[in-house]
């Protein structure tokens, strides 16, 4: 839930930054903003198990926002925020937790370049990690850049690179590190649809288990499809080429490939209700070592109410294929903001989980009810 929360509230932030006025103005192009959240949620299943543990917990989450080049072909933001988890019950859980984030990007209508940095401390409980009363603590490190350069016209290349540290804190789970390039190539086929072909290397290890080197040969397209229509689409075949010794079977080595997609889509249903939807097929590795194929279809519909007012319906489903077992993840979520004033939003929210397995123990449903305040100035 703590995730769902913080993707509203960063919605939140983002739609406030044309209206708030900053707390401190750096020069001509650079705002520093206060900001911070007041949450309480009930969780009737904190750990995610079989048999069921509620409680109530609070969350107070102040921070830093810089933002900078406002106006300007480099832009970027720099935010800080140290969040205070208090559990009503169970106070052996309470914890503190830093996260922080850099966003830059340049474009010059010819060349598009991004950077981005994130270090974020998380103490909660998932689909993937999750033990019987007890949190799963880690450290999670990501860098990223990017770039697109016209050649021509009708013709650009794109390219990037990602890397990920997870760091665990409790025993059983397994340390990794991980690098993604995408390669892209674009034709533009209509004034507003591009089409692509591209490839996805990815490079994963982990401490125990088996690494991993995956290969995404693809087509696509994004763009405007219609006037309402805008996404992207890429397919093809993926390939994973495995190292060391499976964990649970004690496998070695082996080629899997596998019919691979990505793809986003909005739809602007009225002008204030738009859907989004997606989906996707790759290669993962759980936190335990596990090999996994992972196919998920998502869905999210928003209506602007009024002013004030906004709601939001979401479901996904995602299938974990084990290659002995496939298991079931569902997620509903509602929610809605109210506006206060420029500088204050209200977020509401109820989601539903369910898990599952031919392995009864690892079944669950959790239903969470949350409510906060979100404050930028």
């Amino acid at each position: 839930m703590k995730k769902t929360i913080r993707l509203a509230l960063i919605t939140a932030s983002l739609a406030t930054a044309s209206q708030a006025a900053p707390f401190m103005a750096i020069g001509d192009s650079a705002e520093l903003f206060l900001t911070g959240s007041l949450g309480v949620r009930y969780d009737d299943n904190i750990f995610l198990a079989k048999s069921k543990t509620n409680d109530t917990i609070f969350n107070i989450t102040p921070g830093l926002e810089l933002d900078f080049g406002k106006n300007s072909q480099l832009q970027g933001s720099l935010t800080l925020n140290y969040s205070w988890e208090t559990y009503s019950d169970n106070s052996n859980l309470n914890t503190d937790l830093l996260g922080s984030d850099f966003v830059s990007k340049y474009d010059d209508g010819k060349m598009k370049l991004g950077f981005n940095a994130g270090y974020h401390e998380l103490n909660q409980n998932n689909a993937d990690v999750r033990v019987a009363n007890g949190l799963v603590r880690r450290d999670i490190f990501s860098l990223g850049a990017n770039g697109e350069v016209e050649i021509s016209q009708i013709t650009a290349v794109g390219a990037a690179i990602s890397y990920n540290n997870e760091n665990y804190k409790r025993v059983g789970y397994t340390d990794s590190e991980s690098v993604t390039i995408p390669l892209n190539f674009y034709y533009k086929w209509t004034p507003k649809v591009d089409l692509s072909v591209g490839y996805t290397y990815t490079d994963y290890s982990v401490d125990f288990g088996q690494d991993s080197k995956d290969h995404f040969f693809n087509v696509g397209a994004r763009g405007e499809f219609s006037p309402k229509f805008t996404g992207k689409l890429a397919v093809g075949l993926l390939t994973r080429k495995l190292d060391g010794a499976d964990p649970t079977t004690g496998k070695r080595g082996g080629d899997e490939s596998t019919f691979g997609i990505d793809s986003s889509f909005s739809y602007e249903v009225t002008p204030k209700t738009s859907l989004q939807f997606g989906a996707s097929n790759m290669y993962g590795t759980s936190p335990q070592g596990q090999q996994q194929r992972n196919l998920t279809v998502n869905g999210m519909v928003m209506t602007k109410i009024d002013e004030q007012w906004s709601v939001n319906a979401g479901l996904s489903w995602r299938s974990i294929d084990y290659f002995t077992r496939t298991d079931d993840y569902y997620e509903l979520t509602l929610g809605g903001t109210y506006v206060v004033s420029s500088n204050i939003r209200i977020i509401g929210g109820y989601t539903y989980r369910q898990y599952d397995s031919d392995i009864s123990a690892s079944e669950f449903k959790n239903n969470v009810f949350s409510i906060s305040a979100f404050l930028r100035y």
